[in-house]
């Protein structure tokens, strides 16, 4: 390699890296729903009209459930983006070995697993908003 190439190669390596900084920075591609106000500001930003409350997060920051008014958003990470849908108790819910799995009935949203959550725990969830 001539001394051109290597300057041109080093110059490369150097503004990918400062891309991938500013990316971090700017937090782009963070889809991780690490805690309840993040799940409640997805939640929130996703459906109209939506005010999150209580909220239960996976343990793997892949999925959560955020309890609303008479609803129930749940949200998954879908690649770089958060997906969310409103969902109206009561909820399917079973138990799986990882945690709770509840199923959204929509085919292409699919079932969302919350980590080291209980079915309990979603039911205790959901259980203000079903009294009557």
């Amino acid at each position: 390699m001539t001394h051109a190439q290597l300057v041109q190669l080093a110059g490369s390596i150097v503004a990918i890296l400062a891309l991938a900084g500013v990316a971090r920075w700017l937090k782009l591609g963070e889809s991780r729903i690490a805690t309840e106000d993040d799940a409640r500001r997805f939640a929130e930003e996703a459906l109209a009209g939506f005010e999150g409350g209580r909220a239960l997060v996976s343990g793997d920051g892949s999925a959560a459930l955020v309890q609303g008014q008479g609803t129930i958003a749940v949200l998954k990470r879908h690649g770089a983006k958060v997906a969310v849908r409103r969902l109206v108790p009561p909820l399917r819910v079973r138990e799986a070995i990882e945690g709770a799995t509840v199923d959204t009935g929509e085919k292409l949203f699919g079932p969302v697993t919350l980590f080291g959550i209980t079915a309990d725990q979603v039911r205790g969830l959901e259980a203000p908003l079903t009294l009557v």
